[in-house]
């Protein structure tokens, strides 16, 4: 019997056959004007995505990054629930989907699935690469207004990525409290940038206003150690680069760098990480230096040596973003 294909490689095939057919001056065009459009600072009130040549070169050029940056998030959030499972999930803002794969692949098995967005080309181009998933097969695509009169009904997940930037201040706050309000758990990710990392802050406050508990990326449900304007918060995935990547941005490596700012949160306990690794680790002979949050609200740098044996193997091990010390089966 073959082995089954995992959401990755599935979400991978599925991303190549969408490109057949279209000319790829065309699609590097759509991907440089969506580019132009994701990266501005003037919130919009219309969809981005306006047609299938936009979101079909939406879809092949970013949902491997969205996809793997959600997934980072959720399994840092796994880790820290580790004896929950989401049994339905709402995706605010999906476009074509990349949070609802990304949830298959962090938790096995068959759930309740709603993706929410304006842009109905997206949603039917989600919903046909969807069919190559089949945690997905019965998902719902649902064309919604998002902001301020966006209504959900209770569900145990709620993920938003990269969406807030397209939202005015007062349609954030709005969206963010229509997801404390119906869900159970809230995951939140944004690009890794200082207005990102700003977005997903104010996100981050609101929901513990609310009455969730941090569950990833900090160790606390306290204010945030670093200084507003002069640091951020934020991870980096690495992501396979397709050959419309490498059309559009030149170069010849085989992958990229994701960087992106997240919180995950949850109405119910959780087990945060006693530390987090917050900048890539500086291994050096016989040490490896750790910047690390912690969970007594503080930004500290540490040093593990040879002398502290298992714990410096690990050191050598972990990742940027990584709990510290790993979780283990006891933890």
């Amino acid at each position: 019997m073959n082995d089954p294909v995992s959401p990755a490689d599935a979400l991978r095939s599925s991303l190549a056959a969408l490109l057949d057919g279209l000319p790829p001056k065309q699609a590097a065009q759509a991907v440089d004007r969506l580019i132009a459009n994701y990266r501005g600072a003037t919130p919009t009130d219309a969809p981005i995505l306006r047609d299938r040549a936009d979101v079909a070169a939406y879809a092949a050029y970013r949902m491997p990054a969205t996809f793997e940056a959600v997934r980072s998030a959720l399994e840092a959030f796994a880790e820290a629930v580790p004896d929950w499972v989401p049994g339905s999930h709402v995706d605010v803002g999906g476009g074509t989907g990349a949070a609802t794969w990304a949830v298959s692949a962090t938790w096995s098995g068959e759930r309740s699935v709603t993706v929410l967005d304006w842009a109905e080309p997206a949603l039917a181009l989600g919903r046909e690469i969807a069919a190559a998933n089949p945690a997905l097969r019965q998902a719902g695509w649902r064309r919604s207004r998002i902001g301020a009169a966006l209504t959900l009904d209770d569900t145990d997940l709620v993920t938003v990525s990269y969406v807030l930037n397209e939202l005015t201040a007062s349609d954030r706050a709005s969206l963010v409290e229509a997801a404390a309000s119906a869900a159970r758990a809230v995951v939140i990710v944004e690009a890794g940038t200082p207005a990102g990392y700003a977005r997903v802050i104010e996100a981050r406050d609101r929901l513990i206003a609310a009455g969730f508990h941090v569950a990833a990326p900090c160790p606390h449900s306290a204010a945030c150690p670093i200084v507003p304007g002069a640091d951020w918060c934020h991870f980096s995935t690495r992501v396979s680069r397709s050959s419309l990547h490498r059309q559009v941005k030149g170069g010849s490596l085989p992958y990229e760098d994701e960087k992106f700012s997240y919180v995950a949160a949850a109405r119910f306990p959780v087990v945060p990480a006693p530390a987090r690794v917050v900048r890539k680790p500086q291994i050096r002979k016989g040490q490896v230096l750790l910047d690390l949050c912690e969970t007594d609200e503080q930004l500290r740098r540490t040093t593990v040596t040879k002398r502290h044996g298992d714990l410096y193997k690990a050191a050598r091990d972990v990742d940027w973003g990584d709990a510290w010390p790993p979780y283990t089966s006891e933890s």
